[in-house]
Formats: C-alpha cells, sequence, structure tokens
C-alpha cells in the first residue's frame, strides 16, 4: 500500500478542510473585549447608589491592573504546567528527552505587564491621579515614595521577567515574578492599615495561589491540545489529573485567604450589609459568585476525569473555568480601584 501526503486545505473527501484557528481568535478576542469592559465600566456600576465617591480614573486604574494581574498569571502557570509535564510518563518525556510543550506566551505576558505597570507608575508620580501630560509627572518623587517605589519595583521586575522569558533559561523569570507578587501584596496594605503585615501575607499567598491556578489551567489546555494525536492520549489525561490534584488545595487556600481578608475589612457584623451598599462589597459579592461557578466547573471537570470513558471530555468544563477565572482576574482588578469600605 502507498501512502500518499494529503493535499492541502483538502480533506480526505476531497472537501476542503475547515480551518477553525480564524474562528478561535475571533472568540478570544471577543472575549477579552467583554472582560475589558468589567474593569472599565465596572466603577460607576460598582458605586451608583452607594453615596461613595470614586478616584480620578478610576476605569483605568482597573483595566490597567487587570492586564497587570493577567500577565502574572500567563508566565507563573507556565512555568507550573511545564514542571507538572516533565513528571507525565509517556513517549515525550521519556528519559533524555524534554516534554513537548507550546511555544510560551511568556515575553508577551511579559511586555504587557510592563506597559501596565510603567502606566500604573505614572499614575502614582502624579499623586494618583491621572496624568495631563509628562509635565505632570514627578518621576523624582517615585524614589522617595513608598508606593512609588513598589510601582518602580514592578516595571523593572516585568522587564527583566521579559528578559528571561527570552534567554535560554527562561525558568529564571520566576524570581522577578516573585518580586511582583511582594510588591503587589505590600502596596494592597498601606502602614496605615491595621496589621499590615498580616494582610501582606494573605494577599501574597492569594494572588500566587490564583497566578497558579488561572495560569496553570490555560496552559494545561494548550498543551493536552498540541499533545493531541502526538501522544497517547493517558499522557493527556495524567497531566490534567496531577493539575487537578494541585488545584484543589490552590482553591482552598484562595477561599481561606479571601475569607480572611474580606473579614479583616469588613467584620462579620457588617460584611451583610456592606456586600450590597458599599462598592467594594458589591465587587466582593461578584467575585464570590463567580469563583462558586469557577469551583462547580472544576468539580464537573474532575468528575468526568474519573468517570468519563474518554477522561479527556473533562476539558469541554475546563475550557469554561478558563473563560470564568478570566473574569475572576477582571473583578479582581475592579477590586483595587474601587474605595476600601470603612470599618463600622
Amino acid at each position: 500500500m502507498t501512502l500518499t501526503r494529503p493535499t492541502p486545505g483538502v480533506s480526505d473527501s476531497g472537501g476542503p478542510v475547515r480551518r477553525t484557528g480564524a474562528g478561535r481568535a475571533v472568540v478570544v478576542l471577543v472575549l477579552v473585549a467583554l472582560g475589558a469592559l468589567i474593569p472599565l465600566l465596572g466603577p460607576s456600576t460598582a458605586l451608583y447608589g452607594t453615596g461613595e465617591a470614586g478616584a480620578p480614573g478610576a476605569g483605568g486604574v482597573a483595566l490597567l491592573r487587570t492586564v497587570l494581574f493577567a500577565a502574572l498569571c500567563v508566565p507563573v502557570g507556565e512555568l507550573f504546567v511545564n514542571r507538572l509535564a516533565r513528571s507525565v510518563p509517556g513517549p515525550e518525556t521519556a528519559p533524555g528527552h524534554a516534554p513537548a510543550v507550546p511555544r510560551g506566551w511568556s515575553p508577551f505576558a511579559a511586555v504587557a505587564g510592563f506597559v501596565a505597570a510603567l502606566a500604573l507608575a505614572s499614575v502614582v508620580a502624579t499623586g494618583n491621579r491621572v496624568p495631563g501630560g509628562l509635565s505632570d509627572l514627578d518621576i523624582g518623587g517615585l524614589y522617595t515614595s513608598r508606593d512609588g517605589t513598589l510601582a518602580l519595583l514592578e516595571v523593572n521586575a516585568f522587564l527583566v521577567a521579559g528578559l528571561c522569558a527570552v534567554s535560554s533559561r527562561p525558568a529564571r523569570q520566576l524570581w522577578p515574578l516573585a518580586a511582583v507578587v511582594v510588591a503587589e501584596a505590600l502596596r494592597a496594605h498601606p502602614p496605615t492599615e491595621q496589621s499590615p503585615l498580616t494582610g501582606s501575607g494573605l494577599t501574597l499567598v492569594h494572588l500566587t495561589c490564583a497566578a497558579l491556578w488561572a495560569g496553570g489551567l490555560l496552559h494545561a489546555l494548550r498543551t493536552l491540545r498540541l499533545w493531541h494525536g502526538r501522544t497517547d492520549e493517558g499522557a493527556g489525561a495524567a497531566l490534567l489529573g496531577l493539575y487537578a490534584r494541585v488545584a484543589a488545595v490552590l482553591l482552598a487556600a484562595i477561599t481561606a485567604t479571601g475569607v480572611w481578608s474580606s473579614l479583616r475589612r469588613m467584620p462579620p457584623g457588617t460584611i451583610l450589609e456592606q456586600l450590597t451598599a458599599t462598592a467594594y462589597g458589591r465587587a466582593l459579592l461578584a467575585k464570590v459568585l463567580l469563583v462558586a461557578a469557577v469551583a462547580g466547573l472544576a468539580l464537573w471537570a474532575r468528575s468526568r476525569l474519573r468517570r468519563a470513558a474518554d477522561p479527556l471530555s473533562a476539558c469541554a468544563p475546563a475550557r469554561a473555568e478558563v473563560v470564568a477565572l478570566g473574569l475572576v482576574v477582571a473583578v479582581s482588578g475592579l477590586l483595587t480601584a474601587l474605595p476600601v469600605p470603612i470599618r463600622w
């Protein structure tokens, strides 16, 4: 029997091959555009009827913070899943051979994170106001204030992470990415806050686990798509199973730190009222509902992974989970731009 190579653009039956790459790109662009509306329009929506005053340019700041969080999730998830992939048995992970992994998005994420961090630093340089021009920027003031120092740290960290991502040792970007997480944890809890170190510690764990969860699932699905048809299906199911076991621990840590952080800012006696009467509470409630939906999708995917005849059918709810996690990231960016509720 003679093997022939199929004609490009023609299926075995003689008809054209359906190309879905462009369709997927359109869907992704639409989802990104819809996700951007959450931080852009969220502040005015959340503040409506609360009597609270929002900061100038809150929508823009929320969008920049969302981009920064997403730029952090992508490389962290790639490092995490690539490490898991090396422990999956299969032809692609034979001794002496590295597992096949998709081309990383880390360099692009670093560029996006750098631009977002630079724009946020310009806001800090004008006294947390939207700059009207270069003359409004007090660059020297960034070096003399705590917020300015943290903003510059994030700018430099994303720059170094990008250089590491395109180097021969991309794993080194772990250290500048860790610096971004530490800077965000410290920024979110100024010294004037009660027990700021406790709050920073909670945010540090919360943000790290969230980046591993969201970025890890995205890269895991990209890896499974690459492995489809190139390795045994058991290798893909094994990778998804490894991720699912770690994700269960990450969800527990995210829930515990999130509840603790919320109770620190909204005492138990007032939390129910503030969830609907304050902008921060409304956004927090939306985030809680989204995380609950994500947890439900994760359980659905885990059930399919264990019980379905085809374990990789778990990819369907996992893709929906990625979309929901993207919305969680957008709401998290929105939360950083809203006024923190007063402890009643």
